[in-house]
């Protein structure tokens, strides 16, 4: 599974552990990505999205479809 957010783009994140010691060993940050299934009243159909907590916020907030017309600007398929 992909770690990346469909309409935000959202993407793992590289840094440091740094102990107490002051060594350092490369660790990641992933986003919090959850795969949710949208009823799209436009088509007619379920899509199902990877999205992060914070964009499954923004599709209550603007809509299916409107997230859906966004990801496809980005290029997407859905």
């Amino acid at each position: 599974m992909s770690a990346v957010c469909q309409l935000t783009g959202t993407k793992p994140v590289f840094g440091n552990n740094v102990s107490h010691s002051h060594r350092r060993t490369r660790r990641r940050w992933n986003p919090n990505i959850q795969h949710r299934r949208y009823w799209l009243p436009s088509e007619n159909r379920f899509v199902r999205l990877t999205l992060s907590a914070r964009a499954i916020r923004t599709v209550d907030k603007i809509g299916v479809d409107r997230a859906v017309a966004r990801i496809r600007a980005r290029g997407e398929r859905v």
